[in-house]
């Protein structure tokens, strides 16, 4: 499943892969320039998450919240 969530943002330009040749096999991905563009909306779910961590939010919070 993260094989071809991995290969679509490849394909869409989100991220690039490179294939090492060697035993065992090893593949690293990085953000293209275009993925880049993405970082700030992930710095802000970042930012959320801590929020609700520092919160001591659980799923009974939640629940009762919302």
């Amino acid at each position: 499943m993260i094989t071809l969530q991995l290969r679509e943002l490849e394909e869409d330009g989100v991220i690039s892969r490179e294939v090492y040749k060697q035993v065992p096999p090893k593949v690293e991905y990085s953000l293209t320039p275009f993925g880049r563009t993405i970082e700030p909306i992930l710095l802000l779910m970042e930012q959320w998450g801590e929020q609700y961590v520092n919160m001591g939010a659980t799923s009974t919070w939640l629940n009762e919240k919302y």
